[in-house]
């Protein structure tokens, strides 16, 4: 009589490192198309900026100094920016912000979507020949940059972002700012 061989049992099958290798490629993928959408937006010394707020005040970027502030660039035709008024809005009540209208018509329309949408306490330059765009590389909207109290660009964004999201990174920017960036006037621009 043979005996009989003991089964034994398969090996498991590795699935969690095939998981793990999927979930590393997502990840890749994510940081190539962010560094990809980043490509030729500005970096270091935030490039001063004036302009003329809604309201008729002129305003310029390094009156926002000694404390990190938002930079958000918008436009009254963009479905995703709209989707971030609220985030922007209660971020205003704790943070500096300042807001620019990308390509959004005239004064009087950007005031009536303001108006609108409730958003008539935003700090708003208008910016309808996209050359404040062109200064720090915004190729579309929403686009959010956090400056340090310094003046020097800490983080830059492309695209949706959480409340929570910009809020720990002025709260990062604030908590461990840059040296003194020193004044950028060759690349200053004007908003009418």
């Amino acid at each position: 009589m043979a005996q009989a061989t003991p089964k034994v049992p398969p090996k498991p099958k590795r699935r969690w490192l095939r998981y793990l290798l999927e979930f590393i490629i997502i990840i890749a993928l994510v940081f190539a198309f962010r560094a990809w959408q980043q490509r030729n937006m500005v970096d270091g010394v935030a490039p001063e900026i004036q302009g003329v707020l809604m309201d008729g005040k002129i305003t310029q970027l390094k009156n926002y100094r000694g404390k990190p502030v938002l930079l958000h660039f918008w436009a009254t035709w963009c479905p995703f920016c709209k989707i971030e008024e609220g985030s922007i809005t209660g971020i205003a009540e704790d943070w500096p912000v300042l807001t620019v209208a990308y390509q959004s018509g005239d004064k009087a329309a950007i005031e009536k979507h303001l108006k609108e949408r409730g958003l008539e306490s935003w700090a708003t330059i208008s910016d309808p020949d996209s050359r404040l765009a062109e200064l720090y590389g915004v190729t579309g909207v929403p686009t959010t940059f956090i400056i340090d109290a310094n003046g020097n660009i800490r983080f830059r964004e492309v695209g949706l972002t959480s409340s929570w999201g910009l809020r720990a990174r002025l709260w990062y920017a604030d908590k461990m700012p840059l040296p003194v960036a020193s004044d950028n006037t060759a690349s200053d621009a004007v908003a009418q």
